[in-house]
């Protein structure tokens, strides 16, 4: 018979995945991430840990030796950074989110008004979920990361008919179009609404993205693109700001995703 005296069962069977996801905390990923600036710091950590009423005295003494601008970008952003870090990770999940963005946006308002003119913006993103489908919490975890990064976005709501789309696009000329569908039965509203758009003469890249698309088949349709995860969204917007056109986020989709 074979003994099993002196047998480590701690390497049978072991659940690398979770070991890794118990050794990422807020606490792990804040001493990664966040400023050493004490001032940026401080801001950066009430949305880190989603202190609503901490952050307006905490953005208020920023403002009083840090740049509006700085405050935003290297503390309130870099925050929601974070928290985005943690979300990929599963740490965080989406009343993390919900309450985290909720705290940058008031940091944001009070930061804002101390800007002439207010806040650039990097463009302007339609965001929608597919007509017939009623699952929008993957667009809105998407939009709260388009809004940390810079970017203004009109969010359509879900169940968005087609023609609706259309016609926000065709008024206010978006930088970059998105739809998320997590049901097969709606899915194929994108291709629908792109052909729409491409008889208009309109060639804005439309982002599928959701639990019911693959890459095959955003990729499947002109105009159509994919992003895999909300967070992979913020980095092609940014090549699409730079020039890029949806041929070109095909071509090089890997590349620019990769550390999302």
């Amino acid at each position: 018979m074979v003994s099993h005296k002196g047998v480590d069962y701690t390497k049978i069977l072991k659940r690398y995945d979770v070991e890794a996801q118990n050794e990422t905390t807020p606490e792990s990923v804040a001493k990664k991430m966040l400023p050493s600036d004490p001032t940026l710091k401080k801001v950066a950590e009430t949305v880190l840990y989603m202190k609503f009423k901490d952050v307006g005295p905490a953005v208020t003494e920023a403002l009083k030796t840090v740049k509006p601008l700085s405050v935003i970008n290297d503390g309130l952003v870099v925050g929601m950074e974070c928290v985005a870090k943690l979300y990929a990770e599963h740490i965080y999940y989406l009343p993390e989110i919900m309450m985290a963005a909720k705290t940058m946006e008031i940091g944001i308002a009070i930061a804002e008004k101390q800007i002439p003119g207010g806040r650039e913006t990097k463009g302007l993103v339609v965001m929608h979920a597919a007509e017939g489908d009623p699952h929008d919490i993957g667009k809105n975890i998407a939009a709260v990361m388009m809004r940390s990064s810079g970017y203004s976005v009109i969010d359509m709501g879900k169940d968005v008919a087609v023609t609706d789309v259309v016609a926000e696009v065709v008024k206010s000329k978006p930088m970059l179009i998105t739809g998320t569908a997590l049901m097969t039965t709606t899915m194929t509203a994108f291709p629908h609404a792109a052909e729409q758009l491409r008889g208009k003469g309109i060639n804005t890249p439309f982002m599928a993205a959701g639990g019911a698309v693959n890459r095959d088949f955003a990729e499947s349709f002109d105009l159509g693109i994919y992003s895999e995860k909300a967070p992979q969204t913020p980095p092609i917007a940014d090549k699409i700001k730079a020039g890029y056109d949806w041929r070109k986020i095909r071509e090089e989709w890997d590349n620019i995703v990769g550390g999302a």
